[in-house]
């Protein structure tokens, strides 16, 4: 049994607490980088934690004013188990959210399961949110819009996964926690059977501590998140594509094995003025070597003066 203590820890916040939205839920948040800088909203994966950012994300977002804020989902980590009737539900608590830490305009970014929380977030608060990014991001698996791929077969199961959410992420998550002493040593397995196009990142010591950690973490809160991300996945999103208007990019490896390329191609397609950046060779976790690539995208979207108050001044001070 490998020894967790030897591990690599995941980025160290500089602040780890929660948001309580009316009504009385909670949810869970990390932030990095600068304190005064432009906020990022970072949506994890499926399953995910508030720590699952790009190991290099901290230096990253200090280097170019960014305050870059993991947010977590209902029933992870610090946040209250919720499930929602569909994915734009979400904008609503995220909307709390960001006004609980006084926050007034910020950009999205999600990595696969996270990606649409990001265009929902884009679509319903277009005064609030300056730039989407999806990273890998699943789309659409029903309706005029769902994108070709596997996951279309993924409505036909939504009614069963609704019915079965509660039990089977309990029976998921008892099967998980003994399993928790091997984790390492399953890490490293996986880092030697997964795709080509994914072991180099794999291989960063800092990915294996933050992904060990988003393990302990879905598990101590239980596993029905990550079943709820699936169920409302395979249910209308409500809200079309073509009614998004911020500006929005989209980063997919063309050798993702999870979420396919047409997702990235098609989601594209549909926002208007969007783009897609193809990562050649790049898996499902190339979006986190493309951090820097996506803070740069997100600067420029983002207008001078829109730098909040405190940066500005300092920027005018220097230039005396």
């Amino acid at each position: 049994m490998g020894d967790d203590n030897e591990l690599p820890e995941p980025p160290a916040p500089f602040n780890e607490s929660l948001v309580t939205l009316p009504g009385g839920r909670a949810l869970g948040y990390a932030e990095y980088g600068d304190p005064a800088g432009r906020p990022v909203l970072w949506f994890h994966g499926t399953p995910g934690a508030r720590k699952q950012i790009p190991p290099d994300g901290p230096e990253l977002a200090s280097a170019r004013g960014i305050r870059l804020i993991g947010v977590e989902r209902p029933g992870t980590g610090f946040s209250t188990t919720y499930t929602y009737g569909k994915v734009l539900d979400w904008a609503a608590d995220l909307e709390a959210f960001a006004d609980g830490l006084g926050l007034g305009r910020f950009a999205v970014v999600g990595l696969s399961g996270g990606g649409p929380y990001v265009l929902a977030a884009a679509h319903a608060l277009p005064d609030r949110v300056t730039a989407a990014a999806v990273l890998g991001g699943i789309g659409p698996t029903r309706g005029a819009e769902a994108a070709p791929g596997y996951t279309r077969l993924l409505p036909l199961i939504e009614p069963m996964l609704s019915f079965l959410r509660v039990p089977l992420g309990e029976v998921l998550t008892h099967l998980v926690r003994p399993i928790r002493s091997f984790a390492s040593e399953g890490f490293d397995l996986y880092t030697r059977v997964a795709p080509p196009s994914d072991r180099p990142v794999m291989a960063i010591p800092e990915m294996k501590g933050m992904f060990l950690y988003d393990l302990t973490t879905a598990v101590e809160g239980g596993l029905r998140a990550p079943v709820s991300d699936l169920v409302v996945f395979g249910r209308e999103w409500g809200f079309s594509l073509r009614d998004i208007h911020v500006p929005t990019r989209f980063w997919h490896g063309d050798a993702d094995g999870i979420v396919p390329l047409s997702h990235g191609e098609y989601q594209a397609a549909l926002v208007p003025h969007a783009d897609l950046v193809i990562c050649p060779g790049g898996g499902h976790f190339a979006g986190f070597i493309l951090g820097e690539q996506v803070m740069d995208w997100i600067l420029e979207q983002w207008p001078e003066d829109r730098v909040p108050a405190k940066r500005a001044r300092a920027k005018a001070a220097a230039k005396r």
